[in-house]
């Protein structure tokens, strides 16, 4: 074959191709020869001489078409509305594969005449030109040609008619009843909507939503409506929701066995708005007992339906807020006896993990429902009983629970559960409102672990103020942290006094351990220290480490907290001898009878210094302990005699007084409470003065805004607080109110 272009005679050649297109498009058996030479024949009329024939191949190609798709439609037609159907399908199907095989033969008009001359692909995507308006305007592409005339002449005469009974046949599927049309020739009918504009760059879905989509969804929404208004009929909830997701399912399944995949969400859309957003009163109806009885499959079907509708979560995820809560509170309300921190904080843990669990499975772990657990908790955790007049308790508790599970104990928890149970406290540390109550009393709780070693592990003790700090920063733990660093350092600190007392070759007569405690990072106090005169056998030790201290460290103040040492004094005066652990003020009691075996109270009274107070609550100890004799039934100071109980005997040789360490007193709690109001005021001070230093004029509500949003990750400041603070900080002219606004403030310098 020659490439050169030469005359052509037009009508001998279109007369072979015509032929060969009639074998092309029907799909008749073509030789490979006879393509070839027609495949040159297109070539030939494309670069002939004088003149290319390529618009007249075009011309004749397209009237061609347009009278083979006309034969079709008669014969399409020809056995009336009951095959209508199945006759479209099977000449689309033909035509369809036709035309690709068509396409090919005719590469070369295609890619360099066609082509050359359309609108590139850019401009109709991304151009304001209507697609239909360009290819009006421009030669199509003969696969796309034989599709734009099956649309014209076919479908354009036939759509309403197929399209009506198309909707008959599903309406049939859906009755269950036998398809009087074959399933392939439905499905190959409604994509054939489809294919036949699948050439255009966009818009390829007009035809098939126009002709079928939307006739077809009206169709189902009545349906729908039908179906919703038999199932209501019968006034059960359970069942009619069960009955509508198995409906949505299989409108699914029959959307993906007919419909194109860009219905499938709109059917969904269609069957839910008819059958559930339609209805949601009715579903409300039951919310509060599936809730109330926690009937999770009930539950878990509501959610599934409601989910797919605006908004419509709101009632079932607030009745959710509200059990937790109703829970929450019945699990912690009159708590008593000496187990009510474990109680508390296990009770309330016990209802998070149930309702967590709860909210996994049934909810699908919904962010919705998630809030809601977190607010019911909130809300349970900083309640405060008797209408809000009583102060909330949680931080006291969990505190104490902490300590609880942190102190030496003889019930046999392993380090493993304990470690678990912790981790699970931080639970509920996370919802508490006023944190830095908690920081104060977990404070206190682990000074005393620390001092009187009674704490379990500590490994157990870094680990959980490793995770308090995780939860709230280094400046909420960093008391804590130096807490450990002075044990640390007090340990270094005997041993360098062990050195100096044995270079010195001085003997104390006694083993003595001090810890050194910073002032500002012990929550001990000064207003507790109390009278006391040393015993002498201790005089020679406190003198010593106190000219130790002060030459290694000049210009530090040592403040002794007597109250809070103990003693190991061994007992040689019995029938065997006992070694027993006693607080400083009963060791100084038992020490004054090593030479005499009975003394007056008023006698040890007198040369302890002791208050009243500080002296009856150890003398009683050391009598009801029974190493201590007294003369009469209630001890007093003035009147009463103790003497040494030379009979007395114990099943064990080492053992601890008891009372030595006090509990937690109501007055101490007071003491902590006020102390932390205190702080939150030179906190709050601090906060204001910082804001006011940054930006030096600022209205009320906004300063007020600014400090609760800084302090809101320690506590939760009042109003009526702030306000106090504002007008101590005025007084104090850090801050004044501006002359033309008494609700605006500025810095003063």
């Amino acid at each position: 074959m020659s490439l050169k272009p030469r005359q052509v005679d037009f009508n001998a050649t279109w007369k072979a191709i015509k032929e060969t297109i009639r074998g092309v498009i029907t799909l008749d058996h073509v030789p490979r020869t006879v393509w070839n030479d027609r495949f040159s024949d297109v070539y030939s009329l494309c670069v002939a001489y004088p003149e290319p024939l390529a618009d007249r191949l075009y011309a004749e190609t397209r009237q061609y078409l347009i009278d083979h798709v006309a034969q079709l439609l008669i014969k399409v037609q020809q056995d009336g509305e009951q095959s209508l159907v199945k006759n479209y399908f099977l000449y689309w199907t033909q035509y369809s594969a036709g035309s690709r095989y068509l396409h090919s033969l005719y590469l070369y008009l295609n890619q360099q005449h066609i082509r050359t001359q359309r609108m590139s692909d850019a401009e109709i995507i991304y151009g304001s030109i209507d697609p239909n308006v360009a290819i009006q305007g421009d030669q199509m592409e003969i696969g796309e040609l034989a599709l734009q005339v099956w649309q014209t002449n076919m479908i354009s005469p036939l759509g309403h008619r197929l399209v009506k009974l198309l909707l008959e046949a599903i309406d049939l599927d859906r009755a269950g009843l036998p398809p009087k049309i074959p399933i392939e020739a439905v499905k190959g009918t409604i994509l054939s909507f489809v294919e036949v504009q699948a050439y255009r760059k966009k818009s390829q879905l007009q035809l098939y939503v126009e002709l079928f989509e939307m006739p077809f969804l009206n169709a189902s929404g009545e349906h729908f409506k039908k179906d919703a208004a038999i199932l209501l009929q019968e006034r059960n909830v359970s069942l009619y929701m069960e009955k509508v997701k198995a409906k949505i399912d299989e409108e699914l399944f029959r959307a993906r066995q007919f419909l194109y995949s860009s219905s499938l969400p709109k059917v969904a859309d269609r069957c839910q708005q008819h059958m559930i957003a339609e209805h949601l009163q009715f579903l409300y109806s039951e919310c509060q007992n599936m809730v109330k009885f926690e009937q999770r499959k009930d539950l878990s079907n509501m959610y599934d339906l409601l989910k797919t509708v605006p908004n419509a979560l709101v009632s079932l995820v607030d009745t959710v807020f509200d059990h937790i809560k109703n829970q929450g509170l019945a699990a912690i309300h009159n708590l008593q006896g000496d187990s009510v921190h474990i109680n508390f904080v296990e009770n309330l843990l016990t209802v998070y993990k149930k309702y967590r669990a709860l909210i996994n499975e049934v909810f699908k772990s919904d962010q919705n429902f998630m809030g809601a657990l977190d607010k019911a908790c909130n809300s349970v955790i900083n309640h405060r009983p008797n209408d809000g007049r009583s102060p909330c308790r949680s931080p006291e508790l969990l505190a104490k629970y902490c300590d609880t599970l942190l102190k030496k104990s003889s019930k046999g928890i392993c380090e493993s559960e304990v470690d678990e149970k912790l981790s699970e406290s931080i639970i509920i540390f996370k919802y508490i409102d006023d944190k830095d109550v908690f920081q104060k009393f977990y404070s206190r709780s682990l000074a005393k672990r620390l001092i009187h070693q009674q704490t379990q592990s500590m490994d157990a003790e870094e680990a959980m103020i490793n995770r308090l700090k995780q939860a709230c920063g280094y400046e909420f733990t960093s008391k804590l942290h130096r807490m450990f660093t002075d044990m640390s350092v007090s340990a270094d600190l005997n041993n360098k006094f062990q050195t100096f007392l044995n270079n010195d070759k001085i003997e104390l007569g006694i083993n003595f351990g001090i810890y050194v405690l910073q002032a500002g990072a012990w929550p001990l106090g000064q207003a507790v220290v109390t009278p006391f005169a040393l015993p002498q056998q201790l005089e020679k030790s406190v003198q010593m480490f106190e000219s130790f201290y002060h030459n290694k460290f000049n210009g530090r103040k040592l403040t002794w907290l007597h109250h809070l040492c103990q003693a190991e004094l061994k007992l040689g005066y019995l029938r065997k001898p006992y070694v027993v652990t006693v607080q400083t003020f009963q060791m100084a009691i038992l020490l004054l009878f090593e030479k005499v075996d009975t003394l007056s109270c008023k006698e040890i009274k007198e040369t302890l210094q002791l208050n009243s107070e500080q002296f009856k609550r150890h003398a009683v100890s050391l009598v009801d302990s029974k190493l201590l004799l007294a003369d009469t039934e209630d001890i007093d100071e003035f009147e009463t005699n103790l003497r040494l109980n030379l009979d007395y005997s114990n099943k064990r040789t080492k053992f601890r007084i008891t009372a030595a360490v006090q509990k937690e007193t109501p007055h101490e709690v007071e003491q902590t409470m006020n102390s932390v109001e205190e702080d939150r005021k030179m906190y709050l001070q601090a906060a204001i003065v910082r804001i006011m230093k940054s930006r030096k004029v600022l209205k009320h509500n906004l300063l007020i805004q600014e400090v609760y949003s800084q302090s809101k990750v320690s506590f939760a400041p009042s109003v009526q607080l702030i306000k106090k603070c504002i007008e101590s900080l005025i007084d104090k002219q850090y801050i004044e109110r501006t002359p033309h606004s008494s609700e605006e403030y500025s810095y003063v310098a």
